[in-house]
């Protein structure tokens, strides 16, 4: 049976989905942009600080879940434009150790919710 998971260290969904939900011992979480769980304000003005905010948000989803970041074994990172990557990389590299680095993908779009320049979802496994 799915188990939802919540936390108000993240953003709250703006629409009809849930932060994550766990069944069995995988987690699958919604895709994270970098909103202020706080303030409920975008942060999106400099790559870096927009993805540290992403990365953060999803460190929140995942220690609700009483997970980390090494739990992690797929992610996916959606950018507006590809010229961002190295800068996102940098970010999400800081999140994980490369010897136990999760699969990934990374996909360019023309739009993300918000008009935001990173969305980054991850499926995790106790």
């Amino acid at each position: 049976m799915k188990k939802i998971i919540t936390t108000d260290k993240a953003p709250a969904p703006i629409g009809p989905y849930n932060q994550a939900v766990l069944l069995g011992n995988l987690l699958y979480t919604s895709g994270q942009i970098a909103i202020n769980p706080k303030t409920g304000a975008l942060e999106i003005d400099d790559i870096e600080k927009e993805t540290k905010l992403v990365m953060e948000n999803l460190k929140a989803i995942l220690e609700a879940a009483g997970m980390t970041f090494e739990n992690v074994i797929k992610s996916s990172i959606f950018v507006s434009d590809m010229h961002n990557f190295s800068k996102i990389n940098k970010i999400y590299g800081q999140y994980f150790n490369a010897e136990t680095a999760p699969a990934r993908e990374t996909v360019e779009v023309a739009n993300l919710p918000k008009f935001v320049n990173v969305e980054i979802s991850v499926i995790a496994a106790c």
